[in-house]
């Protein structure tokens, strides 16, 4: 590091603790700055006006010229200006600034001729005036730029422009941002600040005062604001989707600004706004990766995804490609989903630093159940690390085929388990699903039996490292009910919900793609990892809230002039009430709060293996009670609830049947 980067390196220390101080001790730390500066302004004051360096010759003298900095800096405080943030005073701060300068002037020179001290000339109490007003006022400039690394300064807007009273909730460093942009814009006028932090209460920003939560519903009534602009960051995402749902029971519109660190031009911009999303309702606290566990398994590694087009191998593929790999191999069955991905991960290379190693990015169009291209896939491309993501992962759709769900999820995943075992592959990573425990599906059960399979090949030993992830629902994904109720609500409803109590868990897709692979990360053998997914949610409310973030009102008996009916349409065959993501309860912490890893049964390899041929051969002849006997004998827990004959037009399965008893190990 060169003696310059050190320095700045040391600067931005010192500025980080400084701003990190409490409000009282930034105060004091003002308060004591302002008293030296007004006394250098007085001294100089002096020293003009008699041609020297001037010495007070009495005590009566001494304590008629340090009242005059103390007349100050108690003006000062009687008018509030230390309740202004320095980083942001604005024109209407430095102007309040010289309006106390002259009145602690006045106030002073009154106390001076009052008390008998004639000895003070007038040109010293001018002088001193302009010599205060001129150290205060730049002292505020200069550290506003210290702290702030540039100066701010915001020009006061043209009264006769119309504009929309607003309210910014976020009186932080981003909001400040969004008040500099509004005034540029014209359109708007901030009337107020909102924070939920009680040291900014009743300061000043830029000329705008800051206000407690409380006093929000005042605050719109009397400016008549229509539109609150939520300007919080990410590290500060629970109290953000907190005040988002508080929100909605004020009569205004909510428009919400990304984090700083989502702004890709750097400043913000009033086009940054944009209407409250249901994913800024429902997503956590981002937890920080660990670098080492993101790069353990993928730094300088070939790594093969399979579903690399779908929602979480995609999201698995942008990932992969920041931690460094070699090569990048993408598997899809979909021409189209394949093209998507390959091309915007060709792009994303092209505009990697310098410095960055650029993987070789290699796509293959193909199924997991085709045996020969996977052994030719993995062992051309000397693949070390398996993501496999490719699933039917739709419960009605593979309710509805279950020959085909079976054989891509379970039978393709002990194709793919079976190459990466031949090719000796360092670490093979499932990625699993809530419904794969105690499934009332052909889905979950599909998914636990391919979970199975991959337990039986690590309790059979070997180089290779046979893991899986278990999770819930990801927001936006191809089948997310979000997209359904936007689509609804699009189209002016109803809105359809299986069931006023159905309740789901959810996770973003880059949340779950980061844990994905810090999990695997931490593999030994046979673990299933189970990934927190936080608080569940009523899909009933989600529905609701997502018709009232689009700016309708629900229709029902209470309120018949609503503008978006909900309908019930019952629980869908296979379907559950709720979703668990444990079978047994013995879990354990782990390196990431975020991940637990489970110890589940399974069974020995000859026994699964058997039941695969059966498997096999039941769908190949389409013998649904066959595949459900297979089933019920291999997956723990595993129901058949609403199930019908099979029609010529589907592939549905057939009726339930009793479950024959099976031995866990």
């Amino acid at each position: 590091m060169s003696e310059r980067d050190a320095e700045h390196q040391v600067a931005g220390e010192w500025r980080s603790r400084l701003l990190e101080l409490p409000r009282f001790n930034k105060r004091i730390i003002l308060i004591s700055f302002d008293f030296l500066l007004l006394t250098l302004a007085l001294w100089i004051a002096l020293s003009i006006r008699y041609n020297a360096a001037f010495v007070p010759t009495s005590w009566p003298n001494t304590l008629a010229l340090i009242a005059g900095p103390a007349i100050s800096v108690a003006t000062f405080a009687a008018f509030g200006l230390y309740r202004f943030v320095t980083r942001y005073l604005g024109y209407r701060g430095h102007t309040r600034i010289i309006g106390c300068i002259w009145l602690s002037v006045l106030i002073w020179s009154l106390v001076v001729f009052m008390s008998g001290q004639l000895g003070v000339p007038r040109s010293v109490v001018l002088g001193y005036g302009v010599l205060a007003s001129l150290l205060i006022a730049g002292s505020r400039e200069v550290a506003a730029m210290i702290l702030e690394s540039a100066g701010v300064s915001l020009a006061d807007l043209p009264v006769s422009v119309e504009r929309k009273p607003v309210i910014i909730f976020g009186a932080g460093q981003l909001g400040v941002q969004l008040l500099e942009a509004l005034r540029r814009s014209h359109n708007r006028n901030v009337v107020a600040f909102v924070d939920t932090e009680p040291s900014l209460w009743r300061q000043y920003i830029s000329g705008v005062k800051v206000h407690r939560p409380d006093r929000l519903a005042g605050l719109i009534e009397r400016h008549q604001v229509s539109e609150i602009l939520v300007a919080l960051p990410d590290d500060r995402r629970r109290e953000r989707r907190r005040v988002l749902k508080d929100l909605q029971a004020h009569p205004v519109e909510v428009l919400i600004l990304p984090g700083v660190e989502d702004v890709t031009s750097g400043r913000i911009s009033v086009t940054d706004l944009r209407p409250v999303d249901v994913n800024d309702l429902l997503g956590r606290d981002k937890v920080p990766p660990h670098g080492e566990l993101l790069n353990r398994k993928t730094l300088g590694k070939s790594v093969l995804v399979t579903g690399a087009g779908g929602s979480i191998g995609s999201e698995l593929v942008r990932q992969i490609l920041r931690n460094g790999p070699r090569r990048l191999v993408l598997l899809d069955v979909s021409e189209a989903a394949l093209y998507r991905i390959e091309d915007e991960i060709q792009e994303t290379v092209k505009t990697l630093r310098p410095d960055m190693p650029r993987p070789e990015i290699i796509g293959v169009l193909g199924t997991v159940l085709d045996q020969p291209l996977l052994r030719e896939v993995i062992l051309g491309n000397e693949i070390e690390v398996i993501y496999h993501a490719a699933a039917y992962k739709h419960v009605p759709i593979v309710e509805q085929n279950p020959v085909y769900g079976l054989r891509n999820n379970t039978l393709g995943t002990a194709v793919l388990v079976e190459c990466a075992k031949a090719a000796g592959v360092e670490l093979v990573v499932l990625i699993s699903t809530d419904k794969a425990v105690r499934p009332t599906n052909v889905m979950g059960a599909s998914k636990r039996l391919a979970e199975l399979v991959l337990q039986a090949a690590a309790a059979n030993g070997g180089p290779t490292i046979f893991t899986m992830v278990r999770f819930g629902n990801v927001l936006d994904s191809s089948g997310s009910v979000v997209k359904k109720f936007r689509r609804q609500i699009r189209s002016g409803g109803p809105v359809t919900v299986t069931h006023p109590e159905i309740i789901r868990y959810f996770m973003s897709i880059p949340e779950a793609a980061e844990l994905v692979i810090q999990a695997g990360a931490m593999a030994e053998g046979g673990d299933v990892f189970v990934l927190d997914m936080g608080e569940p949610v009523r899909i009933d409310d989600l529905a609701r809230l997502m018709v009232r973030l689009s700016g309708f009102d629900v229709r029902s008996a209470e309120n018949p002039d609503g503008d978006i009916a909900i309908t019930y349409t019952g629980l869908r065959s296979g379907e559950k009430l709720y979703e668990e993501l444990l079978i047994g309860a013995n879990t354990k912490a782990t390196e990431h709060p975020r991940i637990w890893r489970s110890d589940e049964p399974f069974l020995p390899a000859e026994e699964l293996e058997k039941e695969l041929v059966r498997l096999k051969a039941a769908l190949d002849v389409r013998d649904y009670a066959a595949m459900q006997a297979v089933l019920l004998r291999t997956v723990e827990g595993y129901t058949v609830k609403g199930t019908e004959e099979p029609s010529e037009a589907t592939d549905r399965p057939a009726a339930s049947w009793t479950p024959p008893t099976r031995t866990l190990h």
